[in-house]
């Protein structure tokens, strides 16, 4: 591809007699060749093809040229590589090397209809833009956004993808989940004052099992922090039974999701939960005798002391019916610091400190993963108008995620990479610079000799490629 280069020399700092220059003379370079790993992954896994089905595309076929596959893939991959808005990608039009990863059979984009764009293989942020904008009732008819997603089959994806990333059913699985905050310093729909946070937000629900996103929902900030997590949860073990009709469910999520509707459902379709326990004075009576006992080993050692306990609790009002509840007195420097859990795991599986410090303190991982969907792959971006058009922000922000985590997954299983974060893999992995060039028959990717994790990245290819590329279900007839 012909480049148009200024051929400006700019001068630096010399190194010793030797001047230091430069100029804009490389030719063709990307600086994210380690993107064709993501591709990989695509092919092996179908996560950006599953996604694309969750959109109808009522534009006439014959006069476009980016396919709504495309578009999606387009944005996804922006993510994953770190571009993180849409204006990003106005610039990134001139990549070949990103419009190769989308699938783009001219990734010069010399074929282009029109002649302003010949030289952008890829679609500008107005195109783009169209997928967000795009209401729920458009159809053929609609003028220029026509691009509907469901949001039924998005949310129904990342189940899916959870699915298909086991072999065979393990027999117990654990489900995370947790609400976050994504602050709004505009006025978009749906824009309440949280006064936890501080600010304006919304409060999105995560539900993860392991490191599996299995939801991303995107909610308003005047309600309670467990407003729609029953229907999430029934959605999702329903989906999960559905495959695996043996398999042990356990719920799990911190004092926010103790509700007495969320646990009546739990016991009544067979999902073990573990939820934290907001403490109270009537709580902290019952474990007196162990909280002094607390106070006088730390007084006795200076060493933080804890002593767990379990008992039946019912609260007065709320409650349908007595639980188990599992405390942990603790007394610290600070002072008395109780701690309560509630579950209907039998006491017969887990002791009160098994299941305090490993089953539920292990939720904490959790939050790790939220982490790295909001600061890595820019999920709080929700600065679009309206509520669906930040979920469909949120939707391609997870999806970037389902794409690093099968990455690491697959492919750097049993390397040094193997529990790296996205902003690990996208700098030792990802962001290479590269020189694109494109003939008839081949795209040549050259990197640079001193790439220090050759070795590294050239085992991640071989184990990518030893797998099976990913085939779509069969339909049913």
């Amino acid at each position: 591809m012909t480049t148009e280069c200024n051929q400006a020399t700019f001068e630096f700092q010399p190194l010793g007699k030797r001047e230091v220059v430069g100029r804009f003379d490389g030719g063709t370079i990307s600086s994210d060749g380690g993107g064709v790993l993501l591709r990989e992954v695509e092919v092996r896994t179908g996560i950006l093809r599953q996604f694309a089905a969750c959109f109808t595309d009522h534009r006439d076929a014959d006069l476009i040229e980016h396919t709504a596959c495309e578009l999606v893939a387009q944005r996804v991959y922006g993510l994953a590589l770190g571009y993180e808005d849409l204006l990003d990608q106005d610039d990134l039009r001139h990549d070949p090397l990103l419009a190769a990863l989308v699938g783009k059979g001219d990734p010069t984009g010399q074929d282009r209809l029109r002649r302003r764009d010949r030289g952008k293989a890829l679609a500008g942020k107005s195109t783009l833009n169209r997928l967000e904008l795009t209401p729920a009732g458009a159809g053929e008819e609609s003028r220029y956004k026509k691009i509907v997603m469901h949001t039924d089959r998005a949310d129904a994806l990342f189940v899916d993808v959870f699915l298909q990333a086991h072999a065979t059913p393990p027999a117990r699985i654990v489900i995370d989940l947790d609400s976050t905050f994504a602050p709004l310093h505009g006025h978009q729909w749906g824009r309440f004052f949280h006064g936890y946070y501080d600010c304006y937000c919304y409060l999105p629900l995560y539900v993860f099992c392991g490191e599996h996103l299995l939801a991303a929902k995107l909610r308003p900030a005047n309600i309670d922090g467990a407003a729609g997590a029953q229907e999430v949860i029934r959605r999702i073990v329903a989906r999960i039974r559905a495959s695996w009709p043996t398999v042990q469910i356990v719920l799990r999520g911190d004092s926010g999701f103790c509700r007495e509707p969320l646990m009546a459902w739990c016991e009544r379709a067979g999902v073990e939960y573990l939820f934290g326990l907001a403490r109270n004075a009537r709580l902290c009576r019952i474990i007196g005798a162990e909280l002094q006992g607390a106070k006088l080993e730390h007084e006795k050692t200076g060493r933080a002391a804890r002593i767990f306990t379990e008992f039946e609790y019912r609260t007065q009002k709320s409650w349908s019916r007595p639980r188990r509840v599992i405390a942990k007195a603790e007394h610290l420097e600070k002072g008395s610091n109780p701690r309560f859990v509630v579950t209907s795991i039998p006491a017969e599986q887990f002791d009160a400190k098994t299941l305090y410090e490993q089953e539920y303190c292990a939720r904490g991982e959790m939050e790790n993963r939220i982490k790295e969907q909001q600061l890595y792959l820019f999920a709080d971006r929700v600065s679009a108008a309206t509520m669906r058009a930040n979920q469909l922000r949120l939707y391609e922000a997870a999806v970037a995620y389902l794409l690093i985590h099968a990455l690491r997954r697959l492919g750097l299983k049993d390397t040094a990479l193997e529990t790296a974060q996205a902003p690990t893999i996208r700098q030792k992995l990802l962001k290479i610079g590269t020189q694109v060039r494109i003939t008839t028959r081949r795209v040549w990717l050259s990197w640079s000799q001193a790439y220090p994790y050759q070795e590294l990245f050239g085992r991640i290819c071989e184990t990518l490629r030893s797998l099976a590329p990913w085939r779509p279900p069969p339909r049913p007839c």
